[in-house]
């Protein structure tokens, strides 16, 4: 292994300094811009994050209240219950919640209600065709269960695809995204459903007022 020679003369160290400064440039050094980062800055996006998710979460609760009224309420207690799922999932895998993480919260909630929105567009659909109110309730979860399928199929395709060629943040958002797809799903379809037909069983309207 070859070795640098060793500076044992004044005259070898000016020389090895001439040869140092022979390439460099007369270029000044000026400050454009001086910036200090300090530890509590993630902390403070992280608390945004926060806020913006508490934000949208109260925003789509009133939105599918207004928009859907009694069937709104059961939308929203499912959303909230799909949000418990989500954190339980995450705490299991010891995940840590960072700004990807929580975007791919706000965009599980968003999945959430849009399959509750296709349901009940579609239980409208069917009551407006004439059919009855238990008619048009089984009618629109079965018919909507295909579109919702597909929805989700794709965001769990696209979510595996950012973990398997992503790296950092990105995987922490595609982990987020795909439980909040399974999550979503089941608390969409499932524990909507259990409000729905609980309601007609012990209501027996005889109107559906969606």
């Amino acid at each position: 292994m070859a070795t640098s020679p060793a500076i044992s003369t004044v005259q070898s160290a000016n020389d090895l300094a001439i040869l140092l400064r022979a390439g460099a440039l007369p270029a000044p050094l000026r400050v454009i811009e001086q910036r200090t980062v300090g530890a509590e800055l993630g902390a403070d996006q992280v608390q945004a994050g926060k806020y913006s998710t508490l934000a949208g979460l109260i925003l789509v609760v009133l939105f599918m209240l207004a928009r859907y009224g009694l069937f709104g309420v059961f939308a929203d207690v499912a959303l909230a219950f799909n949000v418990v799922l989500l954190m339980a999932a995450l705490t299991a895998f010891g995940a840590t919640l960072t700004l990807p993480g929580i975007a791919g919260i706000v965009l599980t909630m968003g999945m959430a209600v849009d399959a509750n929105v296709l349901i009940y567009e579609r239980i409208r659909e069917e009551h407006r065709n004439g059919r009855s109110i238990i008619a048009s309730i089984d009618a629109g979860f079965r018919r909507a269960m295909a579109t919702i399928v597909d929805a989700n199929m794709t965001h769990l395709i696209a979510s595996l695809i950012l973990f398997q060629l992503g790296s950092g943040p990105v995987r922490g958002f595609a982990v987020t995204l795909g439980l909040g797809i399974v999550t979503s799903f089941f608390t969409a379809v499932m524990v909507t459903r259990l409000f729905v037909v609980t309601w007609l069983r012990t209501t027996r309207p005889k109107q559906l007022v969606i």
